[in-house]
């Protein structure tokens, strides 16, 4: 009966690197898409969200199910419940996906994104998807470490966010209104999608430590003293 519990609780976690893996897959297909104006590539993107929505409802079922019958404590109980919170990061993260796609399909047969922001997108594309897959990788390897360094990877994130902002407030921009503003919400797609991919990282530091990513990074950081003749002045 254990060896069936865990099982179940291994089966969880499978699910959420399956979930990462096509999320990852989707916001790179988007981002592709929208580039392109392929219209094809974003309706595959589109329906494809209904399997990561299906394996979220899947495993939401598994883990209720499991603190129904076995009522699990401790380091399992954290799994059980840390596993429903990742999953729905892992949804929105689907969604988001979703939405870069439905933009494309909004405009087609036309293109979204001028053509000199480009390899902005290109980049914020490229670098979700590879926040996502270091995410895939914590949750399999549970390595606190490489956990940690994803809200440092984020920053990159963020940089690209205010270049695109940077782009729309310049006053050479003449795409229009229309246009300036399918690129503020693409940019926040992918400034949130970044955040989600970071937030499922910091719950296995949880899992695995018993604390929150916050509290361990300021209890890691060394002690500043102050400098000789410099305290009170």
């Amino acid at each position: 009966m254990r060896d069936a519990y865990h099982e179940e609780l291994d089966s969880i976690g499978d699910s959420l690197v399956e979930m990462a893996r096509l999320v990852g897959s989707a916001i790179g297909r988007a981002t592709a898409a929208i580039l392109d104006s392929d219209l094809k590539l974003a309706e595959s993107v589109i329906e494809g969200d209904e399997k990561v929505d299906d394996l979220q409802h899947d495993l939401e079922a598994r883990a209720i199910a499991l603190l129904a019958r076995q009522q699990p404590v401790a380091t399992d109980l954290r799994i059980v419940v840390t596993s429903l919170r990742m999953s729905a990061d892992l949804e929105r993260s689907g969604d988001l996906a979703q939405h870069v796609a439905k933009l494309t399909r909004l405009r087609y047969p036309e293109r979204a994104i001028p053509q000199d922001l480009h390899a902005t997108i290109l980049e914020m594309g490229q670098l979700a998807q590879r926040l996502m897959a270091k995410a895939a990788e914590v949750i399999i390897t549970k390595d606190v470490d490489l956990a940690m360094q994803l809200e440092q990877d984020d920053d990159a994130m963020d940089l690209l966010h205010r270049t695109l902002f940077q782009h729309l407030m310049d006053e050479r921009w003449k795409h229009g209104i229309e246009t300036a503003v399918d690129v503020t919400l693409l940019g926040r797609y992918y400034e949130r999608y970044a955040d989600h991919a970071v937030a499922v990282a910091k719950r296995v530091v949880y899992l695995v430590t018993g604390e929150h990513a916050d509290e361990l990074q300021q209890d890691i950081q060394p002690d500043i003293q102050p400098v000789s003749g410099v305290e009170g002045a």
